[in-house]
């Protein structure tokens, strides 16, 4: 099963989403006193969303390659540097022919996706500025040259892909983060200037008041440390500190039993340290800040035991970290409340492209009004017209009905001959007018749809 776990595991890296710290892993379980536990069969585990655009089709090639056993022969020799290099996309070339099949056809699936996406993107921009790199950067993870065929250039593409993609995706959710800050800080100093003098004093107050009470909180040990490490040992597993063991500490927070430890599982070990700092019910303290702080956590751990890089922890690697001395003499841990997020200079380029994007929201919302103006004024006309044209019916109709009711004269003829000529071409005139109106009315929310697409 060692392909399976370098494969599954490599790709599909657990990404905790901002504000799902009561989804992590749990860690208060201690696997030692549990009765009848049953091994974990990591080939039920769901592997979690990675994030990616293509997470769905990278899923799907994935499952479709575990297929076949000359490929899965290959995957069990295979390290993670070549599967990460390409070569082992070569191998592709010597897969059954159902298999192949199964891929062109995922392949053509993912380039019709991608394609309607794409059409839509540039629906929605129309004159505006089109940034024609950003879109071809969809088709990075496959070759867009020939849509109807899964080569051995796909897979390494797709490869190349995720493995970039994953690296950066860490960087991705802290620049989004320095956003959020910029944007709250942006609001807050926008609602004071909508304060008197006195109230503006009060708000200030109170914002520095939830300040220091969220600096003042109990120690944060070094993550990765004896101590955290401990900490965790005694106070979530339930076991004696004195009898602290890294090894069975590893196998005991090695929740599916692949012998790694992966980005989720660490991150689950933080959960006590980070309860010292954030509590939900605390008005002061910030969750989405939590959930980073746990990603900055994790990437420090990371860094310091993972020495291939390949994004997991053996039970070596765990091993020879605790041999460090950084291990039991680490240095001290700052909290993000320790840290400045951003400059007076980004937040004030920040806040004007904010503005750059009110204006163009604004504009497009008053064109639309404009629009929705204009049909409502056709709508009313042909409203109008409507109305006009039943009353002209309902006047020839008793027209009619009084022809019919008055009396003959001698002979039996009527007194009254209608011009029947005269009749007929209003009647004709009325019917050209009320099929043209009619048609009107119903191209009016075709046209009203069309304008809240523009």
């Amino acid at each position: 099963m060692r392909w399976s776990t370098i494969l599954q595991q490599y790709y599909f890296l657990s990404v905790t989403c901002l504000l799902t710290a009561l989804e992590a892993v749990p860690i208060d379980i201690d696997k030692t006193k549990v009765k009848g536990a049953q091994p974990v069969d990591s080939a039920k585990i769901e592997p979690p969303d990675t994030g990616l655009y293509y997470d769905e089709y990278l899923k799907q090639v994935i499952d479709v390659l575990e297929t076949d056993n000359h490929f899965r022969e290959k995957l069990q020799k295979a390290d993670i540097e070549e599967i990460k290099s390409g070569r082992l996309s070569k191998e592709l070339d010597l897969v059954s022919h159902h298999v192949r099949t199964k891929l062109d056809e995922l392949k053509r699936q993912e380039v019709g996706r991608l394609r309607m996406l794409i059409k839509a993107k540039l629906d929605s921009l129309h004159d505006t500025g089109i940034d024609y790199h950003a879109l071809l950067k969809q088709f990075d993870h496959l070759n867009h040259m020939n849509p109807d065929k899964f080569e051995s250039t796909d897979l390494d593409m797709l490869i190349k892909a995720a493995t970039s993609d994953l690296e950066n995706y860490d960087k991705t959710r802290h620049e989004e983060f320095k956003k959020y800050e910029m944007m709250k800080e942006h609001e807050r100093r926008e609602y004071l200037k909508t304060l008197n003098e006195e109230k503006r004093k009060e708000e200030e107050s109170k914002f520095e008041e939830m300040k220091k009470k969220h600096e003042n909180h109990p120690k944060v040990n070094h993550p990765g440390s004896k101590d955290q490490l401990k900490e965790v040992w005694e106070e979530a597993d339930g076991l004696d500190p004195n009898d602290f063991d890294p090894k069975t500490f590893f196998k005991l927070h090695d929740v599916n039993n692949d012998g790694f430890l992966d980005e989720q599982e660490l991150e689950a070990l933080f959960t006590k340290e980070l309860e010292k700092v954030y509590d939900p019910k605390n008005e002061e303290d910030d969750m989405v800040e939590m959930e980073e702080e746990r990603l900055r956590m994790r990437e420090h751990v990371m860094n310091e035991v993972d020495s291939n890089k390949d994004r997991l922890v053996t039970l070596e690697e765990f091993l020879k970290a605790t041999e460090k001395k950084e291990f039991l003499e680490p240095d001290s841990w700052e909290t993000l409340d320790q840290q400045q997020f951003f400059t007076e200079e980004e937040l004030k380029e920040y806040e004007n492209l904010i503005s750059l994007q009110e204006n163009e929201l604004k504009k497009k919302a008053d064109e639309l009004q404009k629009q929705k103006e204009e049909l409502q004024r056709q709508h009313d006309q042909l409203e109008a017209q409507k109305l006009e044209y039943h009353q002209v019916v309902q006047q020839m109709e008793q027209k009619k009905l009084q022809q019919e009711l008055s009396p003959s004269v001698p002979g039996g003829e009527s007194k009254f001959k209608p011009h029947s000529h005269l009749k007929s071409e209003v009647h004709q005139n009325l019917e050209e007018n009320c099929k043209i109106n009619i048609s009107v009315i119903f191209l009016l929310p075709f046209l009203f749809l069309c304008s809240i697409n523009i």
